[in-house]
């Protein structure tokens, strides 16, 4: 979800499949040229024209919409023919939040999710990732994607990886939330995070390291409290970083994920695009944003424009937005979300990280500048504190036409509903994570207000309020599957019943928030939609997915995905 640096991910293909070499080989072997895709069950993403059985494309780009015989005439007697035998031809998704690269990273190292589900699965999984080396990050052991509900279970962790094979060995195992944690004692004394160091820190500074009953460090650490972990890990080669970028394209179209936003663009992230950009092998449009922590506005924002100068001529890439934090997470025991009213263990509101009057001035500027301000608010304090600063730039510039967005907002205040339309903030939620269960329950509500409480991820009364709702995974927070996030969007089911079903999306509203809504995310009128002279980045599905029920739709399967009118991925 949500997080200051973050490793973590949710490994999820949907299916076996076959990804061709790479995309430069691709376009070596199509030649562009003129083709029909006819006898489907076409959802085109235009709410003018949403449904036709017929598509021509011509090299990279969609010709006609309609029946056979209009669409026909609109190319040469010779053009090529597909028999779609009645499966589903949809636009390529986008994924309006996507940190891909470290989705990328995430697949080539020791990631536990959907591997380890309990304290007893961990320490034969850690052994393994250790002996294999794909836990190892020089010589500390890294673990990612672990459930949350670990933290509450210091004891246990500091038996099996603070004693005996692990004494002298440095171990990190990361939550699957991208925000919390928690380091052996070897990690922790060689950071130099100790019982005297903690005594240093006020009371706010302290809040983001876990402590034991006598003061000492219990190893779990959450945002800022791996500050001083991070320096120690390695940073990836350049041969890692590409083989990274690789396995996050395939794993990308595998899902049908055409194109996506990838928020927090360190760096190695934008270094990465590039390196697949020069071998020809980034064709996907890919926006990304840095972040900017609102302490020194114009010289931040002096930085993101001389960052978007850098990069201005890599192909498929933009740097046209800035990434900003309001706050962390809520659940239990981290607790750094901003709330409007105080946590009940703690008495605490979580930190708001932005002074508002800074962060207003900040938007100001970067919405003058044509940058898109994209927000990380999970609190309902943090999200009213977003779209305060937003209003203040659309009252000081006017409406810039920008897609300013707001993501995650697992918690928001009713009065708040209806400012997205009015402002023209985009909602980019996570779904997938809409369900009943510990996260959403046990480690949530016994320590929220229950008039906070009740308005978690409350989707459907932003749409109903008029705004807009791109879909978006997070991946590698969590899976980047869209039919699994749809499923979840619409059912709002968990192992726990169902997460107040008043908020369950329409699933035909899911499907444009992954395309059309999340191409407006981007700032792209290019992509999102199958209308005459977009771009043709089509998916072909193996079921019609907006009439099935909600489980045989969250097992759709991706048969082929195509970029600018070349194959990328075909199923086995």
């Amino acid at each position: 979800m949500k997080r200051f640096s973050r490793r973590s991910l949710l490994l999820l293909f949907v299916t076996p499949f076959l990804l061709l070499p790479t995309a430069s080989s691709l376009w070596a072997q199509e030649k562009p040229r003129e083709r029909i895709f006819f006898h489907a069950k076409v959802f085109t993403a235009d709410p003018q024209n949403p449904y036709a059985d017929a598509v021509a494309i011509r090299g990279d780009k969609i010709v006609t919409v309609g029946n056979l015989p209009e669409v026909a005439k609109s190319v040469s007697a010779n053009a090529e023919r597909t028999d779609l035998e009645g499966k589903s031809l949809f636009p390529g998704f986008i994924d309006s939040h996507s940190h891909s690269i470290d989705g990328g990273l995430g697949l080539i190292a020791a990631d536990a999710s959907e591997k380890v589900h309990s304290l007893q699965d961990l320490p034969p999984f850690a052994g393994d990732a250790k002996q294999t080396g794909k836990g190892m990050r020089g010589d500390i052991l890294e673990i990612l994607g672990l459930p949350l509900e670990f933290w509450s279970h210091p004891d246990v962790l500091n038996a099996d990886f603070s004693t005996g094979a692990y004494e002298k060995q440095s171990v990190l195992l990361r939550g699957m939330d991208g925000h919390t944690a928690w380091a052996n004692r070897a990690l922790l004394q060689r950071a130099g995070i100790t019982a005297d160091f903690l005594k240093k820190l006020s009371p706010d500074d302290r809040s983001y390291y876990g402590v034991d009953k006598d003061g000492q460090p219990n190893g779990f650490l959450v945002d800022a409290g791996t500050e001083k972990i991070e320096p120690l890990l390695p940073k990836p080669t350049p041969d890692k970083l590409l083989a990274a970028g690789r396995a996050a394209l395939q794993y990308n179209y595998s899902l049908g994920i055409t194109a996506w936003l990838d928020p927090l663009a360190a760096d190695y992230v934008l270094q990465t695009y590039k390196m697949l950009a020069d071998r020809g092998e980034l064709t996907s449009q890919v926006v990304a944003f840095p972040q900017v922590l609102v302490k020194d506005p114009a010289a931040e924002l002096a930085a993101v424009q001389k960052t978007r100068e850098a990069y201005k001529n890599v192909p498929n890439l933009r740097v046209s937005g800035i990434k900003i934090f309001a706050d962390g997470v809520a659940e239990f025991p981290s607790q750094t979300a901003h709330l409007t009213k105080p946590y009940k263990n703690s008495g605490r509101n979580g930190d708001l990280l932005f002074d508002p009057k800074k962060f207003a001035g900040l938007c100001v500027a970067a919405d003058k500048q044509g940058l898109i301000i994209h927000v990380h608010a999970i609190g309902d304090g943090a999200v009213k504190a977003a779209l305060d600063g937003i209003a203040a730039a659309r009252k000081a510039n006017g409406d810039s036409g920008l897609p300013h967005t707001l993501t995650h907002e697992q918690f928001i205040r009713p009065e708040d509903f209806p400012r997205f339309r009015e402002l023209g903030v985009v909602s980019a939620l996570q779904l997938f994570w809409a369900d009943a269960g510990n996260d959403t329950i046990e480690i949530l509500k016994p320590y929220l207000d229950p008039d906070i409480y009740k308005w978690q991820y409350p989707a459907r009364s932003i749409l109903d309020n008029g705004g807009i709702i791109s879909g978006a995974s997070d991946w590698p927070v969590s899976t980047a599957n869209v039919f699994r996030a749809i499923y979840q969007a619409e059912t709002r089911k968990g192992s726990e019943g169902v997460l107040d079903p008043s908020q369950a999306m329409p699933r035909e509203a899911m499907f444009y928030a992954y395309t059309r809504n999340s191409a407006r995310a981007l700032n792209l009128d290019s992509i999102g939609s199958i209308v005459p002279g977009k771009r043709a980045d089509l998916i072909l599905l193996d079921r019609d997915v907006l009439t099935v029920s909600p489980e045989e739709m969250r097992d759709a399967k991706v048969l082929w995905t195509m970029v600018a009118g070349k194959t990328v991925y075909r199923a086995k």
